[in-house]
């Protein structure tokens, strides 16, 4: 009867683990529809991969984003530099799995409104007395490396060479807000802005890109460090695995990325030192 018993719990047990879901969520970059055409996607992939549940869980807000990872809300996230840097700090044993090939050597746009007269260039462009938008606050391709390569050429802060700073919230806002005349100028991620123009959107033809900066480490996976004692042993690396062999090419092209690699935490040791040098995290 005990031996029964024990058997019975164990199988219990099991079944628990293996009804155990995963979440992920992702900073929402972009508007509502791209992350949900994206990230349903990837849901239902990741399920077929893994053979457990697994569902996306939309956040507001880059800060939401890394509260939710922290809470563990979310055992996984799909970060930008920053973020996850900020993610993995809060939250120990977390670890950095994949980037897109692409992540490797990321740069930010610089754009302005087609009416002010700037022109493209390849040094940094003069725009002393514009006004300026930078994305979400703690973007890494929308304020940090933008934020950092304003002072390093022009030896100013953003509050001092501009006339006006402001913060739109995600990529495709900027886009909007600087074709609209809203803001002169702005800062934003490479991949959206070209693929606005692969898309033909009508704000490309009210922008000018006028210069772009140096490559930089940007966008991961990172997931938690205590994923394996949920989901069983090697459970991380079963995640890491299925990333790496995603290979749909709907889904890449949403991101868009023309594959995933391999990533770890030392990866993004220079977007830690910038946003440490920036005051933008202890």
């Amino acid at each position: 009867m005990i031996r029964f018993c024990l058997l019975l719990w164990m199988t219990f047990v099991g079944s628990m683990a293996s009804a155990q879901t995963l979440y992920f969520s992702a900073i929402p970059d972009q508007d509502e529809t791209a992350l949900v055409t994206r990230f349903g996607k990837v849901e239902t992939y990741l399920e077929r991969a893994l053979g457990v549940d697994v569902q996306f869980v939309p956040v507001k807000s880059y800060p939401a984003a890394i509260t939710a990872f922290r809470n563990d809300q979310v055992q996984l996230a799909w970060f930008g530099g920053l973020t996850g840097v900020q993610a993995r700090l809060a939250t120990p044993g977390a670890r950095a799995i994949a980037q897109g090939t692409e992540d490797q050597t990321f740069v930010t746009y610089f754009i302005a409104n087609a009416a002010t007269g700037l022109t493209p260039a390849e040094t940094f462009p003069d725009l002393a007395g514009r006004t300026f938008t930078f994305g979400a606050r703690t973007s890494t391709s929308g304020r940090l490396m933008p934020d950092y390569w304003i002072r390093e050429e022009t030896g100013q802060s953003p509050d001092d060479l501009f006339a006006r700073v402001g913060f739109s919230g995600d990529h495709s806002q900027t886009l909007r807000l600087v074709a609209s005349g809203a803001w002169e100028v702005g800062a934003l991620n490479y991949a959206v802005y070209d693929r606005a123009v692969a898309d033909g959107a009508p704000e490309v033809a009210d922008t000018t890109l006028l210069w772009k900066t140096p490559p930089y480490p940007d966008y991961n996976w990172t997931i938690r460090g205590d994923v394996d004692a949920r989901f069983g042993e090697g459970f991380a690396d079963r995640v890491q695995a299925a990333l790496l062999a995603l290979d749909d090419p709907e889904i890449l092209a949403a991101f868009p990325r023309s594959g995933f690699i391999p990533a770890e935490n030392a990866d993004y040791q220079p977007i830690e030192d910038t946003a440490r040098a920036l005051d933008l995290i202890e």
